[in-house]
């Protein structure tokens, strides 16, 4: 009994856990140059990303990446940069479904004297209840792509997937803090 409690609530752990953490992917084209870009402008919030955002989180995102291409040795400028940044973001409204299951009874085993004594087992009454929660919350994907201007191909690709939290408040840390995260991606380590 007690096992199986221990590991129910380890798997509810596990989920309840893992919904703090984003999933970040990144690829890149393993020909290019990188230190060979300078500066880099912002193209804008792909189709209607910037709809979904009001304007205090479009600035959050784009100061934290400010923040993450200039330790980087990039440089914002408004035109004629080296790389292009274009930024998309969808939001999924998703079901997450999570059963907790009670075991009641067993098996039994006892002993008695007559005519001589011993011990026996037998059959015992074993019965189940499993419950199931559901719980809806909004799931959340970056994507920041980063074009050569002179070519206009895809050098780099950012992706992150995380839930999304209502709380402004935290945004204003947790933003900067993801974004950190995904650059750890970025082909270009920090400045020492």
């Amino acid at each position: 009994m007690k096992s199986i409690k221990c590991i129910t609530l380890f798997v509810l752990m596990l989920f309840v856990g893992t919904s703090s953490f984003a999933q970040i992917k990144s690829d890149y084209d393993k020909s290019t140059d990188f230190s060979k870009y300078k500066t880099y402008s912002f193209k804008g919030w792909e189709k209607n990303s910037d709809k979904i955002l009001n304007d205090f989180d479009k600035k959050r995102f784009l100061d934290a990446l400010k923040n993450e291409f200039s330790i980087r040795g990039l440089s914002y400028v408004e035109s004629g940069a080296d790389a292009v940044i274009t930024l998309y973001l969808v939001v999924n409204n998703k079901t997450s479904t999570t059963a907790y299951t009670d075991f009641n009874g067993g098996m039994g085993y006892g002993y008695g004297m007559r005519r001589g004594w011993g011990w026996g087992m037998g059959p015992g009454m074993v019965s189940s209840t499993t419950t199931y929660n559901e719980d809806d919350y909004k799931e959340g994907t970056l994507v920041v792509d980063m074009y050569d201007t002179s070519g206009k191909n895809l050098i780099w690709q950012g992706v992150m997937t995380k839930v999304i939290k209502d709380n402004s408040e935290k945004r204003d840390k947790t933003i900067p803090k993801y974004i950190k995260k995904l650059m750890k991606k970025f082909p270009v380590e920090p400045l020492k």
